[in-house]
């Protein structure tokens, strides 16, 4: 009998491309993972990896059982829902993943709602960027997450993963009341091209979001700071340490001083977990509650 957890970890290298970063998703060493896959290759009595320079490349037996490996994991998310279902009370651990500026704006809401709803649900949060969510639902550690693409950076199709729409926000440029930035522009991005910019670090979606569309702009932005916390990246704007993108969510508590022109980017919020488990009713209340949240979202003051 095939060992899932083995077959994970053979899906897991057909997607990343190699043991060591398979080790790193799975927060595992590289030894641990080539073990437990000569182990897979023992109970399957085929050879499913061969080597290819310093790594490993997938048989042709070792990709079709990869790409099998999905739809078996899909089913147990399933079964462990159907089960789950069956009970008379909503409880046990939920781990929940959210980016930042949904853990100040619809979270609380979601988890006041679930808390009072289902008291003997033990909610556990992880605030973490949108590009580390699908390896930790794939891995286990997170059963439900919010996640977010930009019109400029746009997520990649996961076959592991269910995502729901859940809300889409504008995308502003932020910049000091007091600084006059070039007018005359049909694209207000354009009025920023020669001020410096803040943005977010390098390895985040909205850093990659900030420098796709100035360069959508025709301009390559020239950064001054770096800053992932919008609360901290609007008190630099106001203080004219610069101008940045700023989404919809970040404005709650936005800082005097600053003046947000509307750009015709927008964010998009979705709703993901593991393929299988939209069912679980967990999941499912917690769903629920995001978008009852989402409902209540206040529109920007704009200044």
């Amino acid at each position: 009998m095939l060992d899932v957890r083995k077959m994970a970890l053979l899906r897991e290298l057909a997607r990343l491309g190699t043991i060591a970063a398979v080790a790193e998703a799975q927060f595992c060493t590289p030894s641990a993972v080539s073990q437990q896959l000569s182990a897979l290759e023992r109970e399957a009595g085929v050879q499913l990896l061969r080597r290819s320079g310093r790594g490993v490349a997938l048989t042709a037996a070792g990709a079709d059982l990869a790409e099998r490996t999905e739809g078996v994991l899909a089913l147990l998310e399933e079964a462990a829902a159907a089960l789950a279902s069956a009970r008379t009370e909503l409880a046990g651990e939920l781990r929940i993943g959210a980016f930042p500026t949904a853990v100040h704006t619809l979270l609380p809401i979601a988890l006041v709602e679930l808390g009072t709803a289902y008291p003997r649900l033990d909610m556990h949060v992880t605030e973490l960027d949108p590009a580390q969510v699908p390896d930790a639902l794939r891995a286990g550690r997170l059963d439900i997450a919010l996640v977010h693409e930009y019109d400029y950076v746009p997520s990649e199709p996961d076959p592991a993963l269910l995502t729901e729409p859940l809300l889409a926000e504008s995308v502003y440029l932020a910049s000091a009341a007091a600084l006059t930035l070039s007018a005359g522009y049909a694209d207000p991005i354009l009025a920023g091209r020669d001020q410096p910019w803040i943005v977010g670090s390098p390895d985040t979606l909205c850093h990659l979001m900030a420098i796709r569309l100035c360069q959508a702009a025709g301009f390559t932005p020239r950064i001054r700071h770096y800053a992932d916390d919008f609360a901290a990246v609007l008190t630099l704007v106001a203080a004219g340490q610069g101008v940045s993108v700023v989404p919809e969510l970040a404005l709650a508590g936005c800082p005097d001083g600053v003046t947000l022109a509307t750009l015709s980017a927008q964010r998009r919020t979705f709703i993901a977990c593991r393929r299988g488990a939209e069912a679980h009713p967990a999941i499912a209340a917690c769903a629920a509650a995001l978008r009852s949240a989402a409902a209540r979202q206040p529109r920007p003051l704009l200044r």
